[in-house]
């Protein structure tokens, strides 16, 4: 992915609710036809999903990021589930004993490997 494409795909991302394709062109300081493109190839790659919108009567098209599923691995170790994962503690992460333990089983297990 080209450096614009990934700057591209970070200002869609930002804009959780979505953003035009006619401003996106605009806050990457690019012709309209050269974003065209890189929509496109953000498109085929299944990063974003694009729905036609009409602003004052005039067709674009709002862009949002396509929500990836996570890798299951990322969120198990030791068979235990990321304990962040339905907490209700309002806590600091960086002193959570269930994270710390977690991390722990995370690490022991890349050890074994």
């Amino acid at each position: 992915m080209s450096d614009l494409e990934e700057e591209a795909l970070g200002v869609i991302q930002s804009h959780r609710e979505g953003v035009l394709q006619s401003d996106l062109w605009k806050l990457l300081d690019i012709d309209s036809r050269k974003c065209s493109r890189i929509v496109k190839r953000l498109l085929d790659a299944g990063l974003i999903e694009r729905i036609e919108f009409r602003s004052d009567g005039i067709k674009t098209y709002l862009l949002r990021a396509k929500k990836r599923a996570v890798d299951p691995g990322l969120i198990l170790a030791g068979g235990e589930v990321l304990p962040c994962i339905g907490c209700d503690r309002e806590c600091d992460p960086a002193g959570c004993t269930l994270l710390l333990d977690w991390i722990y089983q995370l690490a022991l297990e890349e050890y074994k490997e």
